[in-house]
């Protein structure tokens, strides 16, 4: 075995000439008379470079020693240098030793087939050694699993079929996002294909539609609960009306829109084409808040706060979609005359406030500052009342509360934990629900995608569903031009904000399947499981179409149409900022 403590140098050059050599003689034998105090400490400063970490200098005549600084240019080692000490002859060191990462150390400029070869060293590094780690995690999940569940665990089982959804998803949301397109695309289209390819459908079918409400309500509530506690009521606060304005009027219009639309040309009741209207009318931060901030970073709007704008008014966007499907569902569903069916909504909606602010502002004194276990606990009874919103509203009958409860408990706990020292960045609750929606983004957008069944679209749906999707963005988009006017924005940069105002994918995928999983439960008639069939079909239709092209159109519109922040005179960049963050005109 190789010595780990041995360190490569380069063998010494005879480039002196005799008569020099023989003047030298003297000094270097007074310098092999040193103490072995300081051969010691020379050996100590030097014993944390070792071979493994030099490259080759090729500058000047002197060969580089150990004792040479290592460069950032230093050039890529083809072969292993010499040892200093006795170099292991055994045949196992010289087979294993090529193989060693600790050998090889490309550049980051070093050609692809160098740095695939450093990938596949050992150990492994790299994209190698984050696929091993997925398929070790993979094996052993599954393996778990079959020793716990036994045949649900094999091929035609439940947990089976949920396995392989979230795997193959994260797979082809990884792909995707090799595309600069937002990976919830791939995850969609991996359902899709899971359902209706023949051979493949057998993995979706076996996950029964309970186990799969479950899971999306599960997924519901994560993304209620990562929303609640990213909104900040202090910046709320202090943002200008031109955010209040982006946040309702656009979805408001869009939402009467489609409603009117959805009526006409699907012939939908008025109740359910305005659940399809919130449905359709919320905007995805999954897919703008990624692109603003790569925007944000390279400077463009940075100057007028452009990206501040749109991601602050993109979450008060997204509550008014959810509270008013909320409200709607509730009244869709809800038993009696239909005085009761209107006052029902008002209730849930009451009831859905006090419940989410009541255990909010009880989760800010219990547990205690001083325990523990407090992040823990915390994470803990916030997932437990978040999941108890929902399903327990179900099961006394006001499911529209549920949503809207889960949404003011995360808000309102956050609220009080932010003003004890939890900001955004040191929540450990929120790196956890970062954590968790990492696993169930796959579940949701896949299982979603598998509802869609391709043989059993009926052309007319999709045909007028595009068309009222096509009618509710143009009005969209017009609105959302003109309502941040005297907000100090350029025409360029309105026409920038309507443009990022497009993607839809996160709240669509959330709350589309909702109606449909409440009628096959509790409501099991022909009709509602057909317009919750056809709801779910047009949110799928609508994150297919507006997710990329969304994505893809503020990333290619911002250069045109937004100033670069390096472009700003300087010193005006906090004012103009400041000015339009308190909405002057003259900005």
């Amino acid at each position: 075995m190789a010595d780990p403590t041995a360190t490569y140098v380069f063998p010494a050059l005879d480039l002196e000439p005799p008569m020099q050599q023989q003047q030298q003689q003297q000094p270097r034998s007074a310098e092999q008379s040193t103490s072995s105090e300081e051969k010691q400490s020379r050996s100590s400063e030097h014993g944390s470079l070792n071979g493994t970490d030099l490259a080759t200098r090729g500058s000047g005549s002197k060969p580089p020693t150990i004792s040479d600084d290592i460069g950032d240019q230093d050039v890529f080692l083809a072969e292993p240098l010499e040892l200093q000490s006795p170099e292991p002859t055994g045949r196992c060191h010289r087979c294993s030793r090529p193989l060693l990462r600790s050998t090889y150390k490309p550049l980051p400029a070093a050609p692809v087939w160098r740095r695939l070869l450093y990938g596949c060293t050992c150990p492994p590094w790299g994209r190698l050694e984050q696929l091993l780690v997925a398929v070790l995690v993979t094996l052993a999940l599954w393996a778990l699993a079959v020793s716990l569940a036994d045949k649900e665990a094999l091929p035609g089982g439940q947990i089976f079929g949920v396995l392989c959804v979230v795997v193959l998803s994260l797979a082809a949301g990884w792909l995707v996002e090799r595309l600069r397109l937002p990976p919830l695309l791939g995850m969609l289209i991996m359902g899709i294909v899971l359902a209706n390819v023949p051979g493949l459908s057998g993995v979706a079918t076996a996950v029964k539609e309970s186990t799969s409400s479950l899971l999306r309500n599960v997924a519901l509530m994560v993304i209620l609960t990562r929303a609640g506690l990213g909104l900040d009521a202090g910046a709320l606060r202090r943002l200008s009306l031109v955010v209040v304005r982006l946040a309702f009027t656009p979805c408001l219009s869009e939402t009467l829109t489609v409603g009117i639309a959805a009526h006409l040309l699907l012939g939908m009741p008025w109740i359910w084409s305005f659940m399809l209207g919130f449905v359709l009318a919320a905007v995805s931060p999954a897919v703008v808040v990624p692109c603003l901030l790569a925007l944000q970073e390279q400077g463009y709007g940075v100057a007028k706060g452009v990206p501040t704008l749109v991601m602050a008014a993109a979450s008060i966007d997204d509550v008014l979609a959810i509270s008013g499907f909320g409200v709607l569902f509730g009244i869709c569903f809800s038993q009696g005359a239909l005085t009761d069916k209107l006052l029902s909504g008002p209730l849930e909606v009451l009831l859905g406030l006090s419940y989410g602010v009541s255990l909010g502002v009880l989760l800010w004194f219990l547990p205690g500052a001083d325990n523990r276990q407090l992040p823990l606990l915390r994470l803990v009874l916030i997932t437990c009342l978040g999941l108890l919103a929902l399903f327990g509203s179900q099961a006394v009958g006001c499911s529209g509360a549920g949503a809207l409860g889960a949404l003011t408990l995360s808000f309102v706990a956050g609220h009080g934990w932010r003003q004890r020292g939890w900001t955004g960045d040191t929540n450990p609750v929120s790196e956890a629900y970062g954590i968790l929606w990492f696993v169930f983004q796959p579940i949701l957008f896949g299982l979603i995608g598998a509802e869609i069944r391709v043989d059993a679209l009926k052309a007319d749906t999709v045909g007028f569903g595009l068309l009222t999707l096509a009618i509710g963005l143009t009005v969209r988009i017009i609105v959302s031009f003109f309502v941040v006017m005297g907000g100090g924005l350029t025409v360029k940069e309105r026409l920038f904000v309507a443009v990022a105002w497009l993607p839809k994918a996160t709240v669509q995928a959330a709350i589309g399947p909702v109606a449909l999983d409440y009628a096959r439960l509790h409501a099991p008639t022909p009709e509602n499981i057909a317009l919750g069939e056809q709801v779910v079909a047009i949110a799928v239709l609508v994150i297919l179409v507006t997710a990329p092209i969304g994505a893809a159109a503020i990333m290619l519109s911002a250069p045109r149409l937004l100033v670069r922040g390096s472009q700003v005179a300087p010193g005006s960049q906090d004012q103009t900022k400041g000015k339009v963050a308190n909405g002057d005109n003259t900005a």
